[in-house]
């Protein structure tokens, strides 16, 4: 039996990333997977992106990973959400087809080198001295490795409820996974429980969609990649509607069924997605809450009920929804339902996602307590890159939370914990101006390539690309326009007109006047912008966007390079904080079970106050 440098367990999209990443590295991966047939599946809603999340996927683009490539070349709709923000909002998401993306992921794979594939379930880890040994099959086979990223998904003793019934899985049918959690209780890792849930699924040839809102998606769709993907050309329509007082009624009806009102469920659900029940409940003044109709894919009747997601009775569910406009006559796939599953608290985790007890042991995705495809793949890169790096005795790769979303999650997981399911926002991020879903590439290509992940061509497009930014913020920043060039567009715009001749960087600052209107307006503005292939949109967006944000973002990196001092003062991971009593005991408890390698990190780690902080500083002064 071949020996791997990497053995990735599960294929969700923690998993794939896991895989590529390692194998594009240069190590040998063999990914084990319970089911091929359902690689990346999008378990829940059919979408990539949406909330910070889109800037998660164009970060996992940027540093070379296949999830932006994958969703632009299956999407069916493309939406830029709240673009009516400043630009540090602005979140692209995209609908896809969910069988096509389960298809691209594993073609794109199959298409890696050095990646193999085995179906099969993993019952245990094997670990000698301390290390990863390999690992142990539900077909009794024990595959050798030097280390193993662990991505189970919802997996881990998965149990499905739907009203009073409950019945093992880690999502509709497919199996549960067992024996592992155990394996890894016994190593000395602790263990607790999670609950999400999904929708129903219906028959769109069912649904009166005159009855509802369209939802269209961009006259002019965006993509993820940076790379040469295919541009979106023609678009599925979502559709809007809502629930009633009369729906509630019903569905109150099944609340004494309800396993997350019972108890049964023991596990915390996600605070920013909760059940229809949960809503109702929560917010019982509410008279109505919107339900967001998404087509599962191109050619395909199946509809996702977003807004929708339960675990009452499956009859309660099916009369409920029959009350909401445009379902009177639906026809129902299969109703929603909740999972419960095991999570390992990621404040075991060293940042590079490799667990302190196990020696190249890596945990990414939900069984770190995160919830979302995003956060996963996010997760999953930086364990495949870390665990090939440390295997070839590298420094570990870690992004810091001015760096990326990636390094704001990561950071988040590991210092603060969590005890429902985690979900990535813009407010999460306290340097989101920097962070921006356009400068991904700018951010992290280089520093992906210096690991050797980011190939020379797409270092080379970013390059290319910042220095025609560059030249044409110069030029902009020269060029000066007499008020008879642009009286037209200012009474137009309706704005103040130029009593003397002004910068055109300066003219951009006000709201009303944007790069594309001036380009078109002033002829050598347009002939500069043709003549040195300046024409591009991304080009003409990034140019604009630092313009007029360009006080803010020099006020955010002066943060940035401030607070920095506080990540240059290191502590020893081996210091006995118990010894240093002047810290409140919360303090010492949770220093000595993180062990933060710079009082940065210990300033953000719930419980510790600016006081102990003082302690820290004046013991390092000593």
């Amino acid at each position: 039996m071949q020996k791997y440098d990497i053995i990735v367990v599960g294929a969700g999209h923690a998993g794939c990333e896991a895989a590529a990443a390692g194998a594009n590295l240069g190590s040998r991966v063999l990914l084990i997977t319970m089911n091929m047939l359902n690689m990346a599946q999008m378990s829940c809603n059919p979408s990539m992106g949406g909330i910070a999340k889109g800037q998660i996927v164009r970060e996992i683009d940027a540093l070379g990973g296949y999830s932006g490539i994958v969703t632009d070349k299956t999407m069916i709709q493309f939406r830029m959400l709240n673009r009516s923000k400043g630009p540090a909002m602005w979140s692209p998401r995209a609908q896809n087809d969910r069988v096509l993306f389960s298809v691209e992921w594993r073609s794109m794979l199959e298409q890696t080198k050095n990646v193999d594939f085995w179906q099969d379930s993993v019952l245990g880890i094997v670990v000698k001295n301390g290390r990863i040994a390999g690992v142990k099959t539900g077909l009794g086979i024990e595959f050798k490795c030097k280390a193993v990223v662990l991505a189970n998904g919802t997996f881990l003793n998965g149990l499905i409820h739907i009203g009073e019934k409950q019945f093992s899985g880690g999502r509709m049918g497919d199996g549960s996974s067992k024996n592992l959690t155990e394996n890894l209780t016994d190593l000395g890792f602790l263990a607790s429980r999670m609950k999400t849930g999904t929708p129903v699924r219906v028959d769109g040839r069912s649904l009166n969609f005159k009855k509802m809102e369209e939802q269209p998606g961009d006259t002019i769709p965006g993509k993820f990649s940076y790379t040469n993907t295919p541009l979106l050309r023609t678009q599925r329509s979502c559709w809007l509607t809502y629930t009633s007082g009369q729906v509630h009624d019903i569905l109150r009806t099944g609340f004494d069924r309800s396993p997350m009102f019972s108890g049964r469920i023991k596990g915390r659900g996600p605070r920013y997605c909760p059940s229809i029940e949960d809503k109702i409940d929560r917010f019982a003044s509410k008279e109505r809450h919107q339900l967001f109709i998404e087509p599962e894919g191109w050619d395909t009747v199946e509809y996702y009920v977003n807004g929708f997601s339960s675990s009452l009775p499956e009859e309660v569910q099916f009369k409920a929804l029959r009350l909401v406009k445009g379902f009177e006559k639906a026809k129902f796939f299969r109703p929603g339902y909740a999972i419960e599953y095991d999570y390992f608290p990621p404040d075991q985790l060293n940042f590079s996602l490799e667990t302190r007890l196990v020696e190249n042991l890596y945990f990414a995705g939900q069984i770190n307590g995160t919830t979302g495809y995003e956060e996963a793949a996010a997760q999953g890169l930086m364990a495949g890159i870390n665990a090939h790096l440390k295997l070839h005795n590298e420094k570990e790769f870690i992004l810091k939370r001015s760096d990326a979303y990636i390094g704001v999650l990561i950071d988040d997981l590991i210092n603060k914990g969590t005890e429902e399911p985690y979900r990535m926002f813009t407010s999460r991020a306290e340097y989101r101006i920097l962070l921006r879903q356009d400068n991904a590439d700018q951010r992290l290509t280089k520093l992906s390539r210096s690991i050797g992940l980011a190939s020379k061509e797409r270092s080379e497009t970013v390059e290319k690309k910042y220095r025609k930014v560059d030249g044409f913020l110069k030029y902009l920043k020269e060029y000066s326009i007499q008020p008879a060039q642009i009286s037209s567009l200012l009474s137009e715009n309706k704005t103040n007109q130029l009593q003397q001749k002004q910068k055109a960087s300066l003219l951009l600052l006000r709201p009303q006047v944007t790069l594309k209107e001036l380009i078109a307006h002033i002829s050598d503005i347009q002939i500069f912008a043709g003549d040195n292939d300046l024409l591009e949109d991304d080009i003409i967006e990034e140019v604009e966007l630092i313009i007029k944000y360009e006080s803010y973002i020099g006020k955010e990196q002066e943060l940035v390079d401030k607070l920095a001092n506080l990540e240059n003062y290191e502590l020893s991971g081996e210091f006995d904080y118990a010894k240093l009593e002047s810290l409140s005991h919360e303090a010492r408890e949770k220093l000595n079970r993180v062990k933060p390698r710079t009082i940065g990190q210990a300033s953000r780690i719930s419980g510790v106050s600016p006081a102990d902080l003082s302690v820290l500083i004046v013991h390092l002064g000593r």
